[in-house]
């Protein structure tokens, strides 16, 4: 019996994807374009999303590459997105709640607006996407949203413990909303990726040569993670082939953590 491919495709898919025009939301755009799905960009940087829309574009004219810029940390903007989602007129049937952000110190030395910050951009603004995008996704009625979270709320890692216990309530999150949306045809899952080489890590790892050696000695591997290999998995769980996989958090980590840190 000849194989499905079509299982192994995005084709007729619309995916919202924030914090997508650099590191892990970019690779993740160029992936699900490759896939054949169409895709709407989402980050704060107009001028950036913009020439990364404008990349893509070029590279996949089989698809539509849209972008619109907003902060989906703040309330406003989020309803700006779906305002924008409506007068667009698409199906939209894939989420990806990428966007995020850290200020990794010592637990006694944040201050308690810097810990709202980190709940909103990592948490609030989260659960408040996946509830916009509920009644797009239930009206597809085969749909799936993709939540990043982070070794960092799986185990001890050096970035801060308001930043784990932000990744931690996704990954719960994620296992919540499986559970309560799988009757609306949505399925939920979340990806957590160790140090990946973006241009958020890149500088830390590069200033701190020791530090390095001992993410690379904790990592089975041996080596700095890719961004286009989160893709990857991000990718799958939206796939028809992983139709029967929810409530999951996969982690793209090298084996990191067997191990610990």
């Amino acid at each position: 019996m000849a194989m499905d491919t079509a299982r192994w495709r995005l084709d007729g898919h619309t995916a919202l994807i924030s914090g997508s025009s650099r590191g892990i939301g970019f690779a993740c755009a160029r992936e699900f374009a490759a896939l054949g799905a169409d895709v709407l960009m989402l980050a704060r940087d107009e001028a950036h999303l913009e020439t990364a829309r404008a990349e893509l574009a070029e590279e996949f004219p089989q698809v539509e590459i849209l972008a619109f810029a907003a902060d989906v940390a703040n309330a406003e903007q989020r309803l700006e997105v779906f305002d924008w989602i409506a007068d667009l007129d698409v199906e939209l049937s894939l989420l990806i709640n990428n966007a995020g952000g850290n200020m990794g110190k010592p637990a006694v030395d944040y201050n308690e607006a810097e810990l709202r910050t980190l709940i909103d951009l990592n948490v609030t603004s989260v659960f408040e996407m996946c509830r916009l995008a509920h009644p797009h996704l239930a009206e597809h009625g085969n749909a799936a949203i993709v939540n990043i979270a982070s070794v960092s709320g799986l185990t001890h890692v050096r970035t801060g413990a308001p930043y784990g216990l932000t990744k931690a309530a996704v990954a719960q999150l994620t296992k919540n909303l499986a559970c309560e949306w799988a009757e609306d045809g949505i399925r939920v899952n979340a990806v957590a990726p160790w140090y990946i080489r973006t241009q958020r890590t890149e500088a830390k790892l590069a200033d701190q040569e020791d530090y390095l050696d001992e993410v690379l000695e904790r990592t089975p591997m041996g080596r700095i993670g890719e961004p286009e290999e989160v893709a990857a998995a991000v990718a799958f769980l939206c796939l028809p082939a992983a139709s029967y996989i929810t409530a999951e958090c996969i982690a793209v980590d090298g084996g990191f953590l067997r191990y610990g840190f």
